[in-house]
This record gives structure tokens, sequence and C-alpha cells, in this order.
């Protein structure tokens, strides 16, 4: 579904990606993980169109997607809950998962907003409340929620799990893997490595702008580079 190629991204004077290469297939988990700095939100702000590459190409299905403004990005199917649980705080939850439906047909939208209910049913109970008064939690639920609204086949989720409490990082993840059950493939960003390998299909390990081990995540829980990095075992 999706394949970056040989990317290439600076900030500046800062060499951020150096040459990254990785694929997702279509219905899959695949996730990134790494240390703060290592490049990983800076992947996901290319394929969605934030920064443009110096060099490189990204495919998603056949769609090279380096040159393509985000919203052309967004309306080929790939979705964006980005990470510090970005919603609209001033604006209630209704009207957040309303902003995520804008390019779908009015038709539709409550069909979608009854799926998100279901997945989310705090939502349903929140949804005439501001979202700027609801829980961290709650507002990471409405992020993916409103990235959800636009029924995107490839959703991009930058650090879900941060900043909430461990029962809510399980239930943001239980859902991560219900959505990829009823047929969104999923790119996840994570520092929380044991959660995402867990649920991962295939991952990758990003350091300092290069991908320096790749597996499934079962191997990469096994993997004893891994375990010292990432998942705190000596």
């Amino acid at each position: 579904m999706l394949e970056v190629k040989d990317l290439h991204v600076y900030y500046g004077g800062i060499h951020a990606l150096k040459g990254i290469t990785l694929k997702v297939p279509q219905g899959r988990i695949v996730t990134l993980i790494g240390a703060n700095g290592a490049g990983k939100t800076t992947t996901l702000r290319a394929i969605s169109g934030l920064v443009r590459p110096k060099h490189g190409s990204i495919l998603f299905f056949d769609h090279e997607l380096t040159r393509m403004p985000t919203y052309k990005i967004i309306r080929l199917g790939i979705g964006v809950a980005p990470e510090g649980r970005r919603v609209f705080p001033n604006l209630t939850v209704l009207e957040n998962l309303e902003l995520g439906a804008y390019n779908r047909p009015p038709a539709e939208f409550r069909k979608d907003l009854e799926w998100i209910y279901s997945l989310f049913p705090r939502l349903r109970e929140r949804s005439k409340q501001m979202a700027g008064t609801l829980s961290g939690g709650e507002q990471q639920m409405l992020a993916l929620g409103r990235a959800l609204m636009s029924r995107p086949s490839l959703v991009l989720l930058d650090e879900p799990s941060l900043g909430l409490a461990p029962l809510v990082v399980e239930e943001v993840f239980q859902t991560i893997q219900s959505i990829n059950a009823q047929g969104a493939t999923i790119l996840l960003v994570e520092q929380n490595a044991m959660a995402a390998l867990h649920v991962a299909h295939y991952a990758y390990v990003l350091e300092t702008g290069r991908i320096t081990l790749e597996g499934t995540g079962k191997d990469l829980l096994a993997d004893e580079r891994v375990r010292k990095a990432y998942l705190g075992e000596d």
C-alpha cells in the first residue's frame, strides 16, 4: 500500500532523515520505534505532505506523494492522528468529528459517526462537551476518531500513548487492533516499544534518521538489542 524509498529530509542544515526505506502492506499494522529525535514524526510529516523531502520517493498505491499537497493526500485515503492530541479545544466533540468528515458525502456522515461512537462510546456521552475539557485519554480518542471520520484506508498514528495512564494506553492499543481488524492499515509511531511491538505485524527501529533494524513485531520483542535499548532490560 505504502512504499518509502531512500527518503532524505532536511530542516535547514539538519539532516533529519538519512535515506530511510520502508513498506506498509495493506491490512497490516507497521510500527516505527525509536528515541526522541530519531525522525519518527518527520517520517509521518513527509508522508502526509507537511514537509518536503530533498530526495526519495513516497508511493501510496501508484500515487507519488512527495510533491502533493496535504489536502490531496488526505483525499487519497490517508488519515492522520498527530502527536499531542491536536483537538480543537473550543469546539465540541461532535464538531471535531464533523471536521474530520469534511471530505465525506453528507449522506454517509451519520453512518460514519455511529461507527466512531461504537469504537469510542465515551465520545457519544460527551458529544456536546468542549474538547478542551476532556481528559487526556478522551482527547486521544477524539483525535483518533476525527482521523477515522474520513474513512481512510491508511491511518498514520503519531505517539497515541504519549502521556496517558497505563490503563488508558491498553485501551488505545486495543482500539488500534480493532480498527485494523475492520480493514484499516496502520503506520504507528511509538516510543512505547513494548506496546507497539505487541500489536505490530512488522516493525522498524529508527535511530538518528536511519533504519537500523527491522523485523516482525515478535522477532524484535525477542531481539537482545531492542530489549536493552527500548524495553529497559539488561
